[in-house]
Order: structure tokens, then C-alpha cells, then sequence
């Protein structure tokens, strides 16, 4: 069985639309690969300290036979094609394309530059509302939710 990885793309500068359609080109064409969905478009508040405009999210799912480390080197490379730069420290800042590997199978790992499943995957609704549409009943590993479960749970009133 091939492995599928679940994928969240956003972008919030320039040509939102174009940089989203750039970025599943460009997942299209990754070697050991196949785009077997991506889900609509939705458009969302930024989070964070910064001010910046709003964004355009999405997600894929990719079937691979990249290990998720090489994965995370090629999702990497489309962002810094698409005109994305890295800074260190800097969080939750404008770009024009941000890729994230959120689930790779059912992996759970904890290493340097690389975290499965994506560490606040379940607490944000704008990557959990497109997965929705693809891999509603895709579990998020270590949590034993499931991704449907994960945004219900963000939309109903705290006790």
C-alpha cells in the first residue's frame, strides 16, 4: 500500500489564487507521487501577532513512496520557488505560499524540523475545513480523533 500524506496550502501575498494553483502543479509533478484530491478553496482570517491580509487555504492528499523527510524537502522547494523565504524564528507571518506536511500515514515523529502529525493540526479550523472535504474520516495520529471529529470540536461552545 502506498502511503498517503495530507497536506495544507495556503498563501496570503500577491496572486493567492495563482500561488495555490502553482503549488498542485507542482505537487502533480513530484516523483514517486500521485495527487489522488485537493479540496475547495476557502478564504480565512490570519492568526498571530502580525497584521497581514487574509488568506486562501486548501488541502491535498498525496499518495508517495518519499519518505517524509524527503517529502518535507520537496514541499520546502515549492514554497522557495514560489518566492517564499524561511526566516529563522519567524512565525505566523505573510507569504506567498506556505506548505504543510500536517499526517504522513499514520507516523507519529518528534525530530528536528520535522514534527507528525502537525503539532496544532487539531486546534485550526481554517487547515481542518478543507481536509474535511478530502479525508473527512482520516484519523490524526496520536490524538484518536478523527478530522470531522477535530473541527467539530473547535465549533462547538466550550462547556
Amino acid at each position: 500500500m502506498i502511503p498517503t500524506a495530507l497536506i495544507a496550502i495556503g498563501s496570503n501575498l500577491g496572486d493567492r489564487a495563482a500561488h495555490l494553483r502553482t503549488a498542485t502543479s507542482a505537487l502533480r509533478t513530484l516523483p514517486e507521487s500521485r495527487l489522488v484530491a485537493v479540496s475547495p478553496v476557502f478564504e480565512t482570517a490570519p492568526i498571530g501577532p502580525v497584521a497581514q491580509g487574509p488568506y486562501l487555504n486548501a488541502a491535498a492528499a498525496l499518495q508517495t513512496t518519499l519518505g517524509p523527510r524527503a517529502l518535507l524537502g520537496a514541499l520546502l522547494a515549492i514554497e522557495r520557488a514560489a518566492g517564499r523565504e524561511r526566516r529563522e524564528g519567524e512565525r505566523w507571518g505573510p507569504r506567498t505560499l506556505d506548505l504543510d506536511l500536517l499526517i504522513y500515514e499514520n507516523l507519529i515523529v518528534n525530530e528536528p524540523g520535522l514534527t507528525l502529525p502537525h503539532p496544532r493540526l487539531h486546534e485550526r479550523a481554517f487547515v481542518l475545513e478543507p481536509l474535511s472535504h478530502i479525508a473527512a474520516a482520516a484519523v490524526i495520529p496520536g490524538k484518536n480523533l478523527t478530522i470531522v471529529a477535530a473541527l467539530a470540536a473547535l465549533r462547538s461552545p466550550a462547556p
